[in-house]
């Protein structure tokens, strides 16, 4: 290592350490050990421009152990990445600083991935480096790889430890994801100490096992020796690569190196002192670098802009050769969505009713299929379930080691896992994906999914069989309080059609999405179509079926349930009541209209109401109020045919009937 190698990596601990200690806050253990992974990494074998951090060809870099945020902050700052200053070091976990405790997407330039929760960085890594895969097979030609880049993940014992890992790799291995190189930094120290209390398994083996090619680098100080490893696992285009790397947690630091102490508390003066005096560091200013040091960065981002500025040389010429592939790129990158939610508004063929009744499941994998005619970066798949969730693009391939071209996704039974990829198939860029599983099982998505929403990812999720109209597998598959939790999350669209219309609805919503994921929950039972649904549905909530005048009384449900109240109406009117079905597909869309909209659908002056939906009631009471009332699931449901549970659990039309006269 040289002198400049040697202060470049020490600045990185340095202002890491003090950031910390100066919020007093935070976790140094990573930074202090994995200083001379990153650097070596970042400085000799990234292929990034700080000056174009958005770059389609740039090699990924995400922190999956979060918590050591100032390593990554630290890098942006020297590498010059968004003006990431000093001063912004400095507000370390503050309000509104550019440099928040953990890593956040879309907030600080130069973050690939929003990551903390352990473990999830490490699922989104394969994510991405499936979309490279991908998009290679699609765009690259002879003398033109335009889609040509790693993706780099580092984490810890912790990041192993989460099952998480195990499936995402499992697959990695399985698709033979050969650009995918994992740093693991092996110090086997965990929070409540040394990691041999719950953590003895060979992790090399594991990986062994799942197909990746395993490396071992015995001194995580040694450049020389991780520069070589990586090197390696880059040749390597068959098997995606695993670099265990050995560090002291801390390093650096006498009375915290090596320690469970050093993870996630300030080091304090005393030892920021002795730090600095180990590391032979000059200066005991806070957030010193020598000049030296940013030169060295400066040069080095020079060096690396200069890479990006023959990769746009190439891509010129590739499009001047290639046309139709440059019209087909501007579809994937830039304005393919935007498209296809235009062409889905305008063409009736979405918007067609069925002429019988069918359940929703069905009709969403018929639109489906029509959308990926007209969005051709459309890519994704279920956790083994693509039958029952009827997510299979017909002609548009499956997605393999051998054929990269394919389009449909088999995640195998890993939906956690899934989801994380799905994240990572979202943040790479170029490409529309959607996960699939059934609605019970999204309690294994939901972790990832909140995270799509805190990302603010157009990540579609496809989830059947939505009530105890499941039947016969009983209450384990059967979604009691699934919905309410979904609804929950913020940032997350969640729609439950009743027919084909308000499927459409929910698919030009996916489609249409930005900065919002979007969830369809869908039946598995048979749906009638609704004689009043439509367009309407794009509201969240519209009027259905009305009356003469103002209202008596308004019925509200969703999906499966709609139908029902619109036959409880029926009912209802023989009493001489005027009465209001209203449709609520998507209680968030209905939120994000105007109070003007929401006055004219649920007015307030009419406080008898019902909602009725074959879930959980949590949520309900917004739109029902004190003098409402509700026929939802109190409690989970039970083993036998679905019409029998439906009578059973009060959703019948006598019943929905009683309820609205108690009021």
């Amino acid at each position: 290592m040289s002198q400049l190698d040697m202060l470049s990596v020490n600045s990185i601990r340095i202002l890491s350490a003090d950031a910390i200690q100066k919020a007093n806050s935070g976790h140094p253990g990573l930074p202090l050990g994995c200083a001379s992974i990153a650097y070596e990494l970042w400085m000799n074998h990234l292929n990034h421009n700080p000056a174009d951090p958005y770059w389609p060809n740039r090699d990924r870099f995400i922190l999956s152990g979060g918590h050591g945020s100032m390593l990554l902050y630290s890098l942006l700052h020297l590498f010059g990445y968004g003006n990431l200053s000093k001063e912004d070091l400095m507000q370390f976990r503050q309000m509104d600083s550019l440099t928040p405790g953990h890593p956040e997407y879309g907030h600080t330039i130069g973050v690939e991935a929003t990551t903390g929760p352990l473990g999830a960085g490490m699922g989104m890594a394969v994510g991405m480096a499936l979309a490279e895969t991908h998009l290679a097979a699609v765009f690259n030609r002879e003398d033109y790889p335009v889609i040509d880049h790693y993706t780099y993940v580092l984490g810890g014992d912790g990041c192993m430890m989460e099952g998480i890992s195990s499936e995402a790799f499992s697959l990695a291995g399985t698709l033979g994801l050969g650009k995918l190189i994992v740093l693991y930094d092996s110090n086997k120290i965990s929070i409540e100490g040394s990691t041999d209390i719950a953590f003895r398994e060979d992790v090399a083996k594991r990986m062994e096992a799942f197909g990746f090619q395993t490396l071992l680098v015995e001194d995580g100080n040694d450049l020389a020796a991780i520069g070589q490893a990586i090197e390696t696992a880059k040749a390597d285009t068959e098997h995606p690569s695993f670099i265990t790397i050995r560090t002291q947690i801390g390093y650096g630091c006498p009375a915290k190196q090596g320690k469970a102490s050093a993870h996630g508390e300030p080091l304090g003066t005393d030892n920021i002192a002795a730090l600095r005096e180990n590391l032979g560091w000059e200066s005991e200013e806070p957030f010193y670098v020598p000049e030296e040091v940013y030169e060295h960065f400066r040069k080095a981002a020079e060096e690396k802009a200069e890479t990006e500025a023959a990769w746009k040389v190439m891509f010129a010429a590739y499009c001047e050769e290639y046309p139709e592939l440059e019209t087909l790129w501007k579809q994937y990158y830039e304005d393919g969505a935007k498209k296809a939610a235009a062409k889905m508004l305008e063409e009736d063929a979405f918007w067609k009713k069925g002429e019988k009744a069918d359940s929703t499941r069905n009709i969403s994998g018929k639109i489906l299929n029509q959308i990926k005619d007209i969005l051709p970066n459309l890519i994704g798949g279920s956790a083994d379930l693509a039958p029952s969730n009827k997510t299979n693009m017909k002609d548009a391939g499956d997605y393999s080691s051998e054929n990269r071209q394919g389009r449909n996704l088999h995640f195998g039974v890993r939906e956690l896992a899934m989801t994380a990829i799905g994240n990572g198939l979202a943040l790479h860029g170029g490409i529309r994906a959607f996960v699939a599983t059934f609605f019970v099982f999204s309690d294994y998505t939901k972790p990832m999914a909140r995270l799509s929403a805190l990302m603010k990812l157009p990540l579609t999720f496809v989830f059947t069989h939505d009530s105890i109209g499941v039947g016969e597998d009983g209450p384990t598959h059967e979604p009691v309080e699934q919905l309410a939790m979904m609804r929950a999350l913020p940032n997350f669209h969640v729609f439950r059609p009743c027919d084909a219309a308000e499927t459409a609805a929910a698919w030009y919503y996916a489609v249409a999405s930005e900065k919002t994921p979007t969830a369809l929950v869908l039946s598995r039972q048979n749906l009638p179509p609704m004689a009043g649904s439509g367009k309407g549905a794009l509201q969240g909530a519209y009027v259905l079926d009305d009356c003469e005048g103002t209202p008596d009384l308004i019925l509200i449900a969703s999906g499966s349930e709609v139908s029902l109240a619109v036959q409880a109406k029926a009912a209802l009117v023989k009493d001489g009541q005027k009465v209001r079905v209203v449709s609520m597909p998507s209680m968030e869309v209905f939120e994000e209209q105007s109070e003007e909209y929401k006055e004219s659908v649920l007015p307030k002056a009419v406080r008898r109401r019902v909602a009725v939906e074959a879930l959980s009631g949590f949520g309900w009471d917004r739109y029902t109020g004190l003098d409402g009332a509700l026929v939802t699931m109190d409690g989970f449901g039970a083993s036998g045919p679905a019409e029998k549970l439906l009578e059973h659990f009060g959703f019948t039309v006598e019943h929905v009937v009683e309820v609205a006269r108690s009021l």
